[in-house]
């Protein structure tokens, strides 16, 4: 139980940061979506997908490597290792992807505006290189420097972005004289909003230098061999993983049945709706964060895998609980996509809960991917991620012409759930756990129920009041459940003790 106690409390640090930062960076959404129409904003998004690939290219798994060679190798020798071929990497990969900047910008139809993709790539040199000191303090087991790193950030960039779109625009477009006006030019446009993540990025990195005391460069070379032998599968993982992550906003651009202006805006709406989804993102990276170094480090307790089932279980009761306090409010949280102006975002709501449920498998997913990890399988792990991209590449090809936007949250659910149950049956051929899988579906089953009998309320036309007092319902519905069927791993936490005296 201590294990879980430690887990825990770090998992609240690390969920403060991303909630809060979460929160802060969420006020992006209806900042743009209210600036931007559906066609701008769907370029603010392919550029970030765009980032998202790289980021896999420039870290290639070095992070989980690090974890996993410190049970082996001195503390020291492994991240000054790590950050010497890191740093070397950053510099030829960021040379080399610079040259072509004005060819991918073309690709992404920007061609006009080749400095955004140079503005990408030097956001993820930066964040690349504050990947390894990040991990350090969660290996030491600072999350509390961690979270507040990482909120600065955020606010940095939101601080800017508001800064620049809405001060020094709004100055700019009235006329205006002054220096905030001056700072303000129409021909870079949507580059503010990269120009704020790369100011935000550079002083990240530079409030992380205390991480990097001690730092000497390194090549010791037998070790670097073993590092790149382990983590070279999860590079394969990590650009499948992207690739399922954001392969359709790059595929609705090419293959959306319509003009290129009319892609652009279905990709603009997709993506604004995928946001909405993405809140139960903010749960599962939390998670992630905290579980993955608690993983190795418990990996031989005498309790190990019974540790292992209850973290699932309780993930699971958390996802559905992120489910229905989305999905059953998709009339409040509409109002954070800037629907006021642009009711255009509105077309896609109804894909969220749909992509809700697939990140609650890519979620259980990332629980069950311990098994690959831990018995040094990671081309197992890889295989199985690609899968997942191949089943995500060809639902888009095939489904996006017919069904527009539709087809990637089809594509998304179809990939992580084949690759959920395919983690299972493998991990419990080579290193079974005893999960307790007919309860976690069965929370699964009920959340989604929930939301359909919610859903029916709204098509019946029931007005907002009476929907907003059946959500809450329904919602206390599947948390009564919970706190009946959970009592022996629930009744000891001091902040339920209370409520069980009512149960």
């Amino acid at each position: 139980m201590g294990g879980i106690r430690q887990l825990a409390s770090q998992t609240a640090w690390y969920g403060l940061s991303s909630i809060v930062g979460r929160f802060i960076n969420y006020l992006l959404n209806p900042i743009l979506t209210t600036i931007y129409a559906s066609a701008a904003f769907g370029d603010i998004s392919i550029l970030f997908a765009l980032a998202a690939f790289l980021n896999i290219i420039f870290t290639y798994g070095m992070e989980t490597s690090y974890f996993r060679f410190n049970q082996k190798e001195k503390e020291s020798s492994v991240f000054n290792s790590s950050m010497t071929i890191l740093l070397t990497s950053t510099l030829v990969f960021t040379a080399l992807l610079i040259l072509p900047s004005q060819q991918l910008a073309s690709y992404m139809e920007l061609g006009e505006h080749p400095e955004y993709v140079i503005y990408v790539i030097l956001i993820v040199a930066l964040d690349t290189l504050a990947v390894l000191p990040f991990s350090r303090l969660r290996l030491e087991g600072r999350p509390a420097k961690f979270a507040i790193i990482k909120v600065s950030n955020i606010i940095i960039n939101v601080s800017l972005v508001i800064f620049f779109l809405y001060c020094c625009k709004s100055h700019h477009e009235a006329g205006g004289n002054d220096w905030m006006a001056h700072l303000y030019s129409e021909q870079i446009g949507i580059g503010y909003v990269f120009l704020s993540q790369l100011t935000a990025s550079a002083i990240t990195l530079l409030l992380l230098l205390p991480a990097l005391k001690g730092f000497r460069p390194e090549f010791n070379k037998k070790l670097l061999k073993e590092i790149f032998l382990y983590s070279s599968p999860l590079i394969i993982v990590g650009f499948g993983g992207m690739v399922n992550e954001t392969i359709d906003r790059f595929m609705i651009i090419q293959f959306f049945n319509g003009t290129v202006d009319q892609a652009r805006s279905a990709n603009g709406i997709y993506s604004a709706n995928y946001k909405l989804a993405a809140l139960i993102v903010i749960f599962i990276q939390t998670f992630r964060m905290g579980a993955e170094p608690f993983f190795f480090k418990n990996s031989n307790a005498e309790n190990a895998k019974e540790n292992y089932v209850r973290i699932m279980n309780l993930f699971v009761i958390a996802c559905c609980c992120c489910f229905l306090g989305v999905s059953l409010y998709l009339d409040v949280w509409k109002y954070f996509m800037g629907v006021r102006k642009h009711p255009e975002y509105l077309e896609g709501l109804f894909i969220v809960p749909l992509l809700m449920l697939a990140k609650i498998f890519l979620g259980i997913y990332y629980n069950l991917s311990i098994w690959y990890k831990l018995t040094d399988r990671n081309k197992t792990g890889a295989i199985i991620t690609l899968a997942g991209a191949m089943i995500t590449i060809l639902l888009n090809f095939l489904l996006i012409p017919y069904l527009g936007y539709w087809a990637c949250a089809i594509a998304t659910t179809g990939c992580y759930a084949t690759m959920m149950f395919t983690s299972y049956y493998l991990g419990n051929k080579y290193y079974p756990i005893p999960y307790q899988w007919k309860k976690n579906f069965g929370y699964i089953f009920l959340s989604v129920l929930l939301y359909w009998v919610h859903y029916g309320l709204r098509r019946m036309g029931a007005n907002t009041v009476y929907l907003h007092t059946a959500a809450t319902l329904l919602f206390f519905v599947f948390v009564w459940i919970v706190l009946r069927l959970e009592r022996k791993e629930l009744a000891n936490v001091p902040l339920l003790k209370k409520v069980y005296r009512f149960l």
